[in-house]
């Protein structure tokens, strides 16, 4: 059953506002996305008003999900401080979940957004894959990752949260939508035995994400707490580039293990690398490590090594900032022509020399993150 935006408007006539007007008349309303039984929107409030409107972006989201044919609703909170205004107490964005006090990272003060963390129920560890700029080959690496880390015995999803440009579908070759369990909760898509979740299954590839910090962030969170993942040991996070909304909102809605680093040897592109980790540093976040992709190319014909992008320039970056240097994963064409035809390498090639490249990044990983004495 299609659903159009008469329907959502009409559902969000029956919620009433803190101004006394339903929802509707509110004049708070964005432009409204219904497509394939999936809503988007976002109410937009002045940033003093946040706190009132909690509950109204909470009911307005049920109201929408109680439409038939309804299987996604994705409602952001906007709320914008007038220039002069005094800033707003920050709102608490649990999601039924209770702060947990251990999580906090160390050296955090209690008082910091790193001490109201929440943990994931069934979920062990959280890691985030990350590079300070696009075209490093983030994505490909993040699943590769978390196949490897499946093979080394682990229970592993992975969450796909670069909103703008959500490669996890392709990479996979995932098409199908993901449906709504008993409790309203999404869930994930299985595929090469990992769970997984991502905006792009939930919107048309070719679809532009026209979306600003604050829905941005919601859609993170929901895709954090509204997923039914099960028991995990890890949740790999397959991160958006740079140093924007999505890294803090992670860093400061769950306790993150750690995040990898992925770059290519370039000056360029190590730059931001460094930015990536000095930003995770600035929240408590532990650098598990340093990635070099597409550190060489060795031709299949003579066996000549060319270091196209140059070569060790992430190794003398990791040694530089005293951070783990993970290994490096060359340029070759099985890489990529398995990513496109959404066979990732180390599923597809189990007992080739680049999956053993990544189980051997990915042993590494699990021995920081999940205990020397578990390591293999």
């Amino acid at each position: 059953m299609a659903v159009d935006t008469a329907q959502v408007l009409a559902a969000l006539r029956t919620v009433a506002s803190p101004r006394g007007v339903s929802l509707t008349e509110a004049k708070v309303l964005s432009e409204i996305t219904a497509s394939d039984g999936k809503v988007f929107f976002s109410i937009n409030v002045d940033a003093n008003e946040a706190r009132a409107w909690e509950e109204v972006r909470a009911r307005a989201e049920a109201a929408v999900r109680a439409i038939p044919g309804v299987t996604t609703a994705m409602v952001a909170l906007t709320a914008e401080r007038k220039p002069g205004a005094a800033a707003p107490a920050q709102a608490s964005h649990s999601h039924g979940v209770k702060p947990v006090a251990q999580h906090r990272p160390h050296g955090a003060p209690a008082d910091s957004p790193m001490g109201k963390q929440a943990s994931i129920p069934g979920i062990s560890s959280i890691i985030a894959v990350a590079s300070g700029k696009g075209g490093v080959g983030k994505s490909t690496t993040a699943l590769n990752l978390a196949l490897a880390l499946r093979d080394l015995g682990l229970r592993v999803g992975l969450l796909d949260a670069d909103i703008y440009g959500p490669s996890v579908p392709r990479l996979t070759g995932v098409r199908e939508k993901p449906t709504l369990n008993d409790a309203k909760k999404m869930v994930p898509i299985v595929r090469f035995g990992l769970p997984l979740m991502s905006i792009g299954f939930l919107v048309e590839e070719e679809t532009a994400m026209v979306w600003r910090g604050p829905m941005v962030m919601s859609a993170i969170r929901q895709m954090l707490w509204d997923v039914a993942w099960g028991e995990l040991d890890v949740l790999v996070v397959d991160m958006p580039p740079g140093t924007g909304d999505a890294q803090l909102t992670l860093a400061q809605q769950v306790p993150l293990r750690g995040v990898v680093i992925v770059s290519t040897p370039q000056d360029l592109a190590l730059i931001d690398a460094r930015r990536g980790i000095a930003m995770f540093d600035k929240v408590n976040v532990p650098t598990l490590g340093i990635i070099e992709n597409m550190s060489y190319f060795q031709c299949p014909e003579c066996g000549t090594r060319s270091d196209i992008f140059g070569h060790g320039g992430a190794r003398h970056e990791a040694e530089r900032l005293k951070v783990p240097f993970l290994g490096e994963v060359p340029l070759h064409m099985s890489i990529r022509t398995s990513s496109d035809a959404g066979t990732p390498v180390v599923n597809s090639e189990p007992d080739g020399v680049h999956a053993a490249i990544y189980r051997s990044i990915g042993a590494e990983i699990k021995r920081q993150v999940v205990g020397a004495a578990a390591a293999v």
